[in-house]
């Protein structure tokens, strides 16, 4: 089964192909040769030419029998991408001595392995990677051959330029390093997340399309259920004169579960066959009470208020909003202390949403960070239903804060301002006409509002 967890998706973000690799490697080969090529034969500098071919033939040799090895698909573990990143440094520490050391301007490259692996590999790597390129920099600082140059003079540039050089290399590996990791690690944890929020997204289509399945099956099987009840009533009347009481009451029997599932199925297609009937629509009242309705028997009050100017609003049932809401009261109960307010309000141009706790409200860090994934303040003690997709990562909040934004709305999190007051505010809130696109008066049922009589009692 595939790794559809967020771990699995932080793994296949990070792993790089070895194709990457090689390929790269290729251009930096090309690079040297055409240097040392330029250096030698065009301005007639005097290069240790052989020494530093059978450098870079050695990085032409590894190149070959990885693309033996190994196929273009392969993907690297950390280990094996930090191993060949450390060899290009060593290999570029080689060039470098036989050609001047940090005297050589192309000192400056040993900044691209550490910058590659601060986009690919998790930061311990990379600090490794950045280690070894500055200690191989101390080195070539103190012990190199002389720069080439030309036949009439040799240049020995001072040893406080060469300090700079180095400095420079310091500076630019932490620097270059900490900031590709920063911004390559937001990319992927937004990748991630997005990942993540699909998958919601594709389990509950996933549901919706089961209310279409299930009226293709009550219209497959609609047929041999009448063919049954045909069968049946015939039954009834060539036997139910002279049948004995044991077969008579097994024929009845047999026609009430007839009449029975021919009632299911009824139902079943029903699910499906107008769209914009009453199960497609909900008033915000109910909307309201169905977020509460699963959290009543967790020990945490539950206090529920509706009211608001003109009539009720009226949407379409959205299971993206559905989902995101209950995920942010799940939330609100979760780090209440004893008590919950879910507060729904409305005017001729506005509904809105207001979720209160007592609990300890969202730390700084959330507040400052609202909306970006892996954002979380659930410490460690706090159960968490390993079925979610994300769950204790802190994606719940970015995928509710996207799904509810998706249908138009405004989500705001603040902490409770009133004095000997604490907890996390959560509001919503969407114009009117936004909230109601797609829902009418004309869908709501006609017993709205009205109390249900013995005789037109409904079961659900």
């Amino acid at each position: 089964m595939p790794d559809t967890s967020s771990s699995g998706f932080a793994r296949d973000a990070r792993h790089l192909r070895l194709d990457t690799f090689v390929r790269l490697r290729w251009l930096a080969i090309t690079g040297q040769s055409a240097a040392v090529v330029g250096a030698q034969f065009g301005l007639g500098l005097a290069l240790p030419f052989g020494w530093c071919f059978l450098v870079i033939a050695a990085s032409s040799w590894l190149n070959l029998a990885l693309r033996i090895r190994f196929p273009a698909s392969y993907r690297l573990s950390d280990d094996s991408a930090a191993l060949l990143l450390a060899f290009d440094i060593i290999q570029l520490a080689a060039l470098l001595f036989l050609t001047g050391g940090l005297q050589n301007p192309f000192s400056l490259l040993f900044l691209a392995p550490v910058l590659i692996s601060a986009t690919a590999l998790p930061p311990e790597r990379t600090l490794a990677l950045g280690l070894l390129a500055i200690g191989l920099a101390t080195i070539l600082a103190l012990v190199h051959r002389p720069l080439p140059w030309f036949a009439d003079g040799r240049i020995e540039l001072p040893f406080l330029y060469i300090s700079g050089v180095w400095t420079a290399i310091l500076l630019g590996t932490a620097f270059t390093g900490v900031y590709a990791w920063r911004v390559a690690e937001e990319t992927r944890q937004l990748a991630q997340a997005l990942a993540a929020t699909e998958l919601v997204l594709a389990r509950e289509q996933h549901l919706s399309q089961l209310d279409g399945l299930a009226a293709a099956a009550a219209h497959e099987l609609g047929t041999p259920l009448g063919t049954i009840m045909v069968v049946t009533k015939e039954l009834l009347r060539q036997l139910g004169p002279t049948a004995s009481p044991a077969v008579a009451d097994d024929l009845n029997l047999l026609r009430e579960q007839v009449d029975r599932c021919r009632g299911i199925l009824q139902k079943l297609t029903s699910l499906d066959s107008d769209e914009s009937g009453f199960l497609a629509t909900v008033t915000f009242s109910h909307l309201v009470e169905e977020l509460a309705a699963p959290q009543r028997a967790l020990g945490i009050q539950l206090a529920v208020s509706s009211r608001g100017d003109g009539p009720e609003p009226v949407c379409r049932r959205n299971p993206g909003v559905m989902f995101g809401l209950a995920n942010i009261v799940d939330n609100a109960v979760d780090f209440a202390d004893s008590r919950v307010v879910i507060e729904a309000r409305w005017t001729l141009d506005r509904v809105s949403l207001e979720i209160r706790d007592d609990g300890p409200g969202f730390s700084s860090e959330v507040l400052l960070r609202a909306g970006e994934p892996y954002v979380t303040t659930r410490s460690p003690d706090r159960p968490v239903q390993s079925d979610t997709v994300g769950a204790g990562l802190g994606l719940g909040l970015f995928i509710a804060k996207t799904l509810i934004e998706r249908s138009g709305a405004q989500i705001t999190l603040s902490n409770a301002s009133a004095p000997g007051t604490t907890g996390a505010v959560v509001r919503v809130s969407w114009a009117r006409q936004i909230f109601e696109r797609g829902a009418g008066a004309q869908n709501l049922p006609e017993v709205a509002g009205q109390p249900l009589t013995e005789r037109s009692a409904t079961l659900i």
